[in-house]
């Protein structure tokens, strides 16, 4: 059952360090309608909110949510006194072990690469008071709070923590993972010099074969394309690929997952689903997201026939020089420390996990 409460938040004024208070009234969704109801308002909020990224939109955690259901949801939404949307915490109970019942974000861990709370800017102090408000009131529901994936530029990382603290919690923070970003803003040829004498020499002398191998082409899938065809083409690349990511796509949950995002991102216009072909047929493919000016590398598919060639690389290569000629501003590899996305020139970013329990 969805109920609402209200809060009079004390919140603090950023210009002159005066007290204010503010009347906001706060509602928890528990059943999935609230995708629905809020579908309007969502990513217009998001748009609004220093957290904005893909993986937070509602199309993303909407298809998470129907995909994976791992608990009992629980979504809390921040309005000011007029109604209008200024805080959005999509959270649910991770109820795997019945004895600790865990808050955390929709999407998390599993395939979502960065989590957090939606709140605007000019709010975000006062969204975090009320968040820990809710959390003492409801403490009978949930043993402890792991939110994941928060990126370090995150202000939910300071304030979502110092609002906790004053709420009675204990709170600590933990570097998780890393993602590599390769910073753009650039031509191809500044981005290859900027890279170490052997790397860029490696990847010039791939480049050179690429170019005299004319049956290798790019294909970036769009709205005229057969975009169901496409989706069967990768995910057959990415179960070639290794044995881990066949067995990922054993896994009934994350094939309907896929098969659900990738349409939603097309739509939205955030999706690249580029292949190279060789003589006709795909031999390495990239879905990566396209938000905000970043390109985001979110998984890969390879045929091991044409190893020889080096598609994967020779893939990468092509849209990084794409983004380049597109003006934008990274190409973030997302979660993991696999070598070559050093080698390529990513820069580790850490992500972090905020964690909780009443003292």
């Amino acid at each position: 059952m969805d109920s609402f409460t209200s809060f009079k938040i004390i919140s603090r004024c950023a210009s002159n360090a005066k007290e204010v208070s503010v009347s906001v009234k706060v509602e928890i969704f528990e059943t999935e309608a609230a995708f629905e109801a809020l579908r309007g308002e969502w990513n217009t909020l998001l748009h609004h909110s220093p957290t904005d990224t893909v993986f937070l939109t509602w199309e993303w955690q909407s298809h998470w949510w129907t995909a994976y259901h791992p608990g009992e949801l629980m979504i809390i939404t921040v309005r000011e006194d007029g109604g209008r949307l200024i805080g959005l915490a999509p959270w649910f109970i991770d109820t795997t072990e019945p004895e600790d019942r865990v808050v955390r974000g929709i999407g998390c861990i599993d395939v979502t690469d960065y989590g957090d709370i939606i709140a605007d800017e000019a709010y975000f102090g006062t969204v975090m008071n009320a968040l820990a408000a809710v959390l003492v009131e409801r403490i009978t529901r949930f043993t402890r709070l792991n939110l994941c994936n928060l990126r370090a530029i995150s202000p939910t990382l300071t304030a979502l923590r110092e609002a906790m603290e004053r709420a009675g919690f204990e709170t600590g923070v933990l570097e998780q993972e890393v993602c590599p970003v390769i910073p753009l803003n650039r031509t191809f040829e500044q981005y290859l010099e900027s890279l170490d004498k052997k790397n860029r020499h490696e990847l010039r002398r791939k480049l050179r074969i690429a170019h005299g191998t004319p049956e290798l082409k790019m294909q970036i899938i769009t709205a005229e394309d057969d975009l169901d065809a496409a989706v069967v083409n990768f995910m057959n690349l990415m179960a070639e690929s290794t044995e881990q990511k066949a067995a990922f796509l054993n896994n009934e949950q994350h094939v309907a997952f896929f098969r659900a995002i990738i349409p939603a991102m097309m739509a939205n216009g955030w999706l690249q689903l580029a292949f190279l072909n060789y003589k006709g047929k795909p031999t390495a493919a990239y879905v990566n997201f396209v938000y905000n000016g970043r390109v985001m590398v979110y998984n890969s598919g390879l045929s091991l026939a044409h190893g020889h060639l080096s598609p994967g690389i020779i893939l990468l290569c092509y849209l990084i020089q794409h983004a380049c000629t597109c003006g934008c501003a990274a190409f973030d590899f997302l979660r993991g420390d696999e070598e070559y996305k050093f080698r390529m020139g990513g820069v580790a970013e850490p992500l972090y996990m905020l964690k909780a329990r009443l003292a």
